[in-house]
């Protein structure tokens, strides 16, 4: 009886896609809905198991996105001097799927990257139609970046975006490309009865305003219905397995990833992926009855059993001098024509040693972050130490002395793990008191909307409505100011609506905006007009998708944009009142949450009001002041929509330049280690007989190779491992460690040698024993062969 229920359930998951099936076995003649099965089977079985009362299907999956790890521009700071040089974390794909018993699934993903990329979507969708057919479409397809400013650039397709990673780079898209699939793929293969549930709280201390001046120009009736002036809410899904229990949570906060600097060489998921890392710990932990934290403590009620632990010499301090007599016995290493798995399979959560437990997945999504700041101490000037110009955060009428400061000022790592802690906390306490269960329907609507030259309409002041247009691309001159997260250079301030009448020479020089389009953006002054420059292809983008995802009692509206903190109230409560006034109490009671960054990238949105002040969010609010009026149109187009059960007139098709794409980034052409060396080989090793505390760093370097040969997916470049026993060595850190840092340099551009400095922050909770670092890289041969390696540094002792 066993095996034919195990059976006809195995015929019930191959029909998922429809979530109803028909099987035939010797106990029941027809199988229904598809989580009744399971139900019964778990009856069957017993155990701790009961019947579901589950109405979705629920998947989660996670999957490395990092990119090249050497020589390529970040993307956020258009500043052509940070250059990848190493990892401080790995950079995720995490993805949930829902479907219902209609067939109805829609799938969120979220990336640990800049943005969303148009090319980069189209791509992932190609290749999700060749493996599933029209299961998953860009109808119900999100996916969206949380925004940091240290992941590789180059995988956008509009030249605006690549001009500072020196045009296209194939290495960053692929890697995107591939891992949204992957992550997709695990999450669709996850798909088990489950239930969802939400819940929202306040956090206070994670961003402020870079731009008050702007939000002060919203009208005094709009700002007083709000305590803020950027939001503080944070809305969370908790999605619970019917068998395993909590197997993931999404959340959605606005707060820019800006808490790494503009001179950060070190690839990152800066705050918000730093907080996905200290709650997939800290849940692990938990699950496993420990503290999840690398560094310290965080939930009181976890800190119970620190993580990774391994009891392996009792009594540390008495016997120090055995340990010590114990590390002189591994001296440092190196090894040539290892297998790339040996790095896979190395490193801390590595999924060749995963149980058969659906892996925990937890992603700190992006909102509305556009005038959201993370460097909550203010911005002050470097030269004299006092706060910045209000309204042209300038120093002196310089804007590149103006930066924010974060709450670990001036060490940007520990900022980086104060915000992200703070997310984490509140995220913790919002999953463990979430009880408002969803419940209803799930659907989605989606279009592309040609934002150059849209026909809006608006309510005029004394009543009435006037029709208004949008405009083509561009960007004013206070976008070259940057923001006190990151100051641009030259004579540019924020707050310019005049322009200068010397970069007005130097812009013309690429395209001279005509009298139309100089009008229709009005207060900006044109300094880049993108949206008409089409040498050698496009500048920007014109055709943008709007989507909305409904999940039950939430709804998720995916932007392609970074909107202002009033710019998204606006947008929510527009899409709020389409949705309650239009049906019959079905949407009563829903949670209306923005996904900034969403499927493509088009800058900013400002308010009508905060564009005429002409700060950067203004400057960088491509389609003239009218843009959120656009939006709000479109979006209550695909509401209404939704409501009445109608789909939406699918818009014109965005183009797929991936054909047209340049890129000069120079290829690793070899990799040679000095005479006398292999790779691997550690030259700078820790001196003998050292024992090291908790908060000491401990550092090494390895002669290595261009990170770029391989990029270790699913693997790690750098490993901490412990001695258990006396010869079996334990992996406890890795590059997706806070804790941990993997330095890559080479001592001149066109150098074939090149260094790893591996630098471990003992963490507060790392247990005494013997220990030692451990490096894998590949180097790569005069005729492009690649080969593998690994390198190990002497042991020493922790006490």
């Amino acid at each position: 009886m066993k095996a034919d229920v195990e059976t006809c359930i195995r015929k019930s998951q191959c029909c998922a896609m429809k979530l109803v099936c028909v099987c035939r076995c010797p106990v029941w003649e027809m199988c229904g809905v598809m989580w009744f099965w399971v139900s019964c089977v778990m009856l069957i079985f017993g155990g701790r198991e009961v019947i579901s009362t589950s109405n979705y299907l629920v998947g989660l999956g996670s999957y490395d996105i990092t990119g090249p790890a050497a020589d390529v521009n970040m993307m956020g700071y258009a500043n052509t001097e940070q250059i990848a040089s190493g990892l401080h974390l790995r950079l995720r794909a995490r993805t949930f799927i829902v479907a219902d018993p209609q067939g109805n699934r829609v799938v969120f993903v979220n990336l640990d990257a800049c943005m969303a990329s148009q090319l980069v979507t189209i791509k992932v969708l190609e290749r999700l139609k060749a493996r599933y057919g029209d299961l998953y479409t860009e109808n119900n397809v999100a996916i969206s970046g949380i925004h940091t400013h240290a992941g590789p650039g180059g995988y956008l397709q509009y030249v605006v975006y690549i001009i500072t990673s020196l045009g296209f780079v194939r290495q960053s898209f692929d890697a995107l490309v591939d891992g949204i699939e992957q992550s997709i793929i695990l999450a669709h293969g996850n798909l088990r009865p489950g239930s969802i549930y939400v819940n929202k709280g306040e956090l206070l201390d994670a961003g402020i305003s870079r731009s008050p001046s702007a939000y002060l120009n919203n009208p005094l009736e709009e700002r007083s219905k709000y305590k803020y002036n950027v939001d503080k809410e944070m809305t969370l899904l908790k999605f619970v397995d019917d068998k395993w229990g909590p197997v993931g949570s999404f959340n959605w906060f606005a707060t820019h990833g800006t808490s790494m600097s503009r001179t950060n060489s070190l690839i990152s998921g800066d705050n918000k992926g730093a907080a996905a890392r200290f709650m997939e710990d800290w849940h692990d932990a938990v699950r496993n009855g420990g503290n999840a934290y690398s560094d310290e403590p965080y939930i009181e009620s976890t800190e119970v059993i620190p993580r990774r632990i391994s009891n392996i010499i009792p009594e540390y301090h008495e016997k120090q001098n055995e340990l010590l007599e114990l590390a002189a016995s591994f001296v440092s290493s190196s090894r040539r024509d290892v297998t790339k798995f040996l790095s896979m399979s190395s490193r801390v959560r590595s999924s060749l040693r995963q149980g058969d437990k659906p892996k925990f997945v937890a992603a700190f999504c992006q909102s509305n972050c556009g005038d959201v700041s993370p460097n909550v101490l203010g911005a002050f000037c470097i030269d004299t130490g006092l706060p910045c110009d209000f309204n042209h955060s300038t120093c002196g009428g310089k804007n590149e002395l103006c930066y924010g400061r974060g709450p670990g000022y001036p060490d940007e790592f520990e900022s980086t793990r104060i915000i992200g802690e703070r997310q984490f906390r509140k995220a913790a306490d919002l999953f463990n008191t979430a009880s408002e269960q969803i419940k209803g329907k799930i659907d989605s609507r989606h279009a592309y909307v040609d934002f150059s030259n849209l026909k809006v309409t608006i309510s005029k002041q004394g009543g009435g409505s006037e029709e208004v247009k949008t405009c083509p691309a561009a960007m004013g001159f206070a976008f070259a100011a940057g923001t006190t997260d990151g100051p641009g250079a030259f004579d540019f301030k924020q707050g310019d609506d005049q322009g200068n009448p010397f970069w007005k020479l130097v812009r013309n020089v690429l395209k001279t905006p005509g009298k139309e389009q100089a009008e229709c953006q009005k207060p900006k002054p044109i300094l880049l007009d993108t949206g008409e420059m089409k040498v050698p292809y496009d500048w920007a983008p014109s055709i943008l998708p709007v989507q909305i995802l409904r999940i039950g009692q939430v709804v998720i509206l995916s932007v392609p944009s970074e909107f202002t903190t009033m710019a998204g109230r606006r947008l929510r409560d527009a899409v709020k009142t389409a949705l309650t006034s239009a049906s019959d109490g079905e949407f009563n009671g829903v949670h209306v949450v923005l996904a900034g960054l969403t499927n493509a990238y088009s800058q900013y949105v400002t308010t009508h009001e905060e564009y005429e002040i002409q700060r950067y969010e203004g400057a960088s609010t491509l389609y003239g002041p009218h843009t959120l009026s656009a939006y709000i149109q479109e979006f209550q187009k695909l509401a209404k929509g939704l409501v009445q059960g109608k789909s939406v007139e699918p818009g014109p098709q965005p183009p797929d330049l991936l054909n047209k794409q340049l890129g000069f980034l120079p290829p690793v052409v070899l990799d040679m280690a000095p005479l006398g060396s292999n790779f691997g080989d550690c030259y700078a090793d820790v001196p003998k007989n050292t024992t090291f505390k908790r908060a000491d760093m401990v550092s090494v370097a390895f002669w290595s190779a261009c990170p770029r040969n391989d990029l270790l997916t699913e693997g790690t470049f750098a490993l901490v491992e412990m001695l258990h026993g006396k010869d079996t060595w334990e992996p406890m850190y890795d590059d997706d460690d806070f804790c941990l840092r993997f330095k890559w340099s080479r001592p001149s551009k066109l150098s074939t040698r090149s260094q790893a400095t591996i630098e471990w922050r003992i963490p507060q909770v790392a247990q005494p024993g013997v220990y030692r670092i451990r490096h894998f890289g590949a180097s790569k041969g005069l005729f492009g062969s690649v080969h593998h390696f690994e390198g190990t540094s002497s042991a020493f002792v922790v006490v």
